[in-house]
């Protein structure tokens, strides 16, 4: 494993566990194109005639080539030019002094380093064990480019990990000219490849409809999913697979893209007049434009790439590593979460601290660990028309302030979570009328409204510096544990009142760069703090927020049906150590439905878990109930944290039944979910297939009830059956009477 450069051929080859990458420079032009990507190869003989286009040997080309502008649309390029005569879709593109927009970039020279270096001011992934720097399981190529004309360079950065089949790839554009340079576009991977009659894998959706599965035949021409609403938003993720024909969870090739960024994104795929495919991923180019001055560096966010020729589960376990052992920072990454109980349909904005104090006591007495106070207790914020940007305590609301209700909330055994929204303003708040110019607008247009409130211009110093300063104060004025930090509005009428006309184009950007800077400023501060992400939800779950926040609000839709379709799309990328859920009461606040207390607690023990409700309004059984769950959390946690997931079946696909199972890395432990969404006439049992088993060994299978009280360690009764058997004849799931009820199996080796 690692990364190789042979020099004779000029062809440096990565490898993962089970795959290699290759890459060729050709030619007197040195161009660099892409070789291969797929299962792992054991040698590089006779891999260069990848690179000869039909009879032309790219070895041949010089300044002077007849036929140039043929080679080039057709030539496999791992970073595409603009303006040259290659008329797919370019990675790159500029304006220059003459306003002349043409870049093509060849090779000049690499390096390969243990380690990897860090993305300045960006999210990206890093390497963990051991060696001088603490990153010898990663190896990272470097391979610098120029363009001669522009004296423009680009940095293409690979780096592969020992222990998992990804590869993270980024650009850092450079000037070395005298002169600025405005780059309007800037892509952060190329990938030219045959095309294998592929399918596109993506996910759309809405506000409570988050990440929806959606395959469609790849045909000539482009497709993308992208977003320019400010972040990378509910309707679209910035997330493509490419799945050869006839691909399923185990069998079939998947080509899978992640783009660890929190803003505007494009990921396109095109099928060219040759049958091959390009796939370009990186920052949107609509409304980009960044001024780049002489000497100045542009670094491009990261994607991960990962290939699987073993289905979608191989693809989803390549990425589960990743994030989990690369990604996410947080002390509480393998830790398991407190349980908590959020106010915000319990009370929405009509709750003080004598309310609190109520849902906490009763709370901690059913085993519920921490209070989050949700959105309404600073300013004067008593409905949502008001008060955001005003982050001081509401005392009217809660006498004694946060401080009374944290020392409380602490003399009960509980922890104290906030919910902050950092980002915004509203029109009717002290902060706004102080400082109008603070929030983003047009001059001389009326900016529109989302949720009657303003997006603040966190890309100006000062404006991130003030609301930090507040959110700091607050944290430090009482024992505060947990930050739940949401964003409900995307961006739109673009405009800062600190940037100047010719750099306008950087705002979306700088945005990004905002928030981050803000997210590590708070976790330099609070290093032990638990950090949720949200935006309205799901809005902003994408990786580059696990680097700052080990889980993220999967959904304001709670409805257990619902997020059956919304957390199996986002465990498909996810750790579902990442994915917050919780149990709401019903009828469901977002849809209405009525669905079983206990397969509420189910669907959420796949995730965070906890509640979102008023525990004081539950009937006795419920609460019963409420203990036996939380008990069953600690109990099942670190198997639904530390395992490895595998998808059994898809409601979203059969429209009836749901199932996925959780396997400890040795075998010896699984858990089975299992929820019949629908109840048919003459519906027999069903066999399920089980996934990560030992072939030869006897497991004893149970069912766990959530609706008694938790069993004991010893689990003598319930089915032993044989491992291969369980995996290849299936295990029997009968007939449930009704439709939303579930199972929760557990499944333990016999030693």
């Amino acid at each position: 494993m690692g990364i190789t450069f042979y020099e004779k051929e000029r062809i440096f080859k990565l490898d993962t566990p089970k795959t290699s990458y290759l890459i060729g420079i050709a030619g007197e032009l040195k161009f660099v194109g892409h070789i291969y990507y797929g299962r792992k190869l054991s040698g590089i003989e006779g891999v260069w005639d990848k690179l000869r286009i039909g009879e032309n040997d790219p070895s041949l080309w010089d300044e002077n080539s007849r036929d140039r502008i043929s080679l080039l649309s057709c030539f496999p390029m791992e970073y595409s030019s603009h303006g040259v005569g290659d008329y797919r879709e370019s990675s790159v593109r500029v304006r220059d002094k003459h306003g002349n927009n043409a870049v093509l970039f060849t090779y000049d020279h690499y390096e390969i380093i243990k380690g990897k270096p860090a993305l300045e001011g960006l999210p990206a992934t890093f390497g963990r064990k051991g060696g001088k720097d603490g990153e010898a399981d990663v190896t990272t190529l470097i391979i610098t480019c120029v363009d001669k004309v522009l004296n423009l360079k680009a940095e293409l950065y690979y780096s592969v990990f020992e222990d998992t089949d990804a590869i993270a790839r980024s650009v850092r554009i450079i000037n070395e000219d005298s002169e600025a340079i405005y780059l309007e576009k800037v892509m952060s991977c190329c990938l030219d490849m045959e095309n294998k009659d592929f399918d596109a894998l993506t996910m759309h959706g809405s506000w409570a409809r988050e990440r929806r599965l959606e395959r469609k035949k790849l045909g000539h021409g482009k497709y993308s999913i992208g977003s320019v609403r400010g972040g990378n938003c509910h309707q679209e993720h910035p997330f493509m697979a490419l799945l050869s024909e006839g691909t399923n969870q185990t069998m079939g090739e998947v080509y899978g893209f992640n783009f660890i960024y929190s803003g505007n994104f494009l990921i396109q795929a095109e099928i060219d007049q040759f049958n091959n495919v390009r796939v370009v991923a990186g920052i949107h180019p609509e409304d980009f434009c960044w001024k780049l001055m002489p000497g100045e560096a542009f670094q491009a966010p990261e994607i991960i790439m990962t290939y699987s020729p073993e289905g979608l589960d191989g693809m989803t376990h390549s990425f589960h590593t990743l994030y989990r052992e690369h990604l996410i920072r947080s002390p509480y990454n393998k830790r398991m979460r407190p349980i908590l109980i959020n106010n915000w349909e319990a009370t929405y904005f009509d709750f003080d601290e004598k309310k609190l104090l109520d849902i906490a006591r009763e709370s901690v007495k059913l085993g519920i660990e921490m209070l989050v106070i949700d959105d309404g207790w600073f300013g004067n914020r008593y409905d949502d028309n008001r008060a955001l940007g005003d982050w001081y305590v509401n005392e009217k609301k809660l006498k004694g302030g946060l401080k009374y209700i944290s020392d409380e909330v602490k003399k009960l055994g509980m922890k104290l979570g906030i919910w902050f929204e950092p980002e915004m303003i509203s029109p009717d708040s002290d902060l706004y009328r102080a400082h109008p110019d603070w929030a983003i607008a047009i001059p001389g247009r009326v900016p529109g409204r989302s949720r009657n409130q303003y997006v603040l211009d966190i890309s100006r110093k000062e404006v991130r510096d003030y609301i930090m300063d507040k959110v700091c104060a607050i944290l430090h004025s009482a024992d505060i544990s947990y930050v739940k930090w949401d964003m409900n509005r995307p961006l739109s009428d673009l405009g800062s009142a600190a940037l100047p006309s010719d750099r306008q184009g950087e705002l979306y950007h700088r945005y990004v760069l905002g928030v981050y800077e803000m997210q590590q400023r708070l976790l330099d501060e609070f290093p032990d703090l638990l950090l949720e992400n949200c935006s309205g939800g799901g809005g902003r779950f994408d990786p580059g927020m696990l680097y700052f926040s080990p889980q993220i609000w999967c959904s304001d839709d709670t409805d257990a049906i619902e997020r059956l379709a919304i957390q199996e799309s986002t465990a498909m990328i996810y750790p579902l150590s990442s994915i917050g859920a919780h149990v709401s009461v019903c009828p469901n606040h977002t849809v209405g439905r009525v669905t079983p207390f206990d397969t509420r607690a189910i669907v959420a023990l796949a995730g965070t878990f906890g509640y979102e409700l008023d525990i004081t309004k539950l009937s006795d059984e419920e609460k019963r109930q409420v203990r036996i769950q939380t008990a069953y959390y600690h109990k099942l946690n670190d198997l639904v944290r530390e395992g490895v997931y595998y998808r059994l079946a898809s409601y979203q696909c059969n429209n009836f039944y749901d199932s996925f199972q959780i396997c400890s890395p040795d075998g010896l432990k699984s858990l089975v979910f299992y929820v019949q969404v629908k109840s048919e006439p003459n519906q027999q049992s069903r066999f399920i297939k089980l996934k990560g088993l030992k072939e030869d060994a006897l497991y004893r299978i149970k069912e766990l009830d959530l609706t008694k009280e938790t069993e004991s360690d010893d689990v003598a009764e319930g089915k032993i059956l044989n491992g291969s058997v369980m995996m290849n004849a299936g295990i029997c799931i009968e007939r449930m009477w009704g439709d939303f009820r579930a199972k929760l199996l557990y499944i333990e080796q016999l030693l």
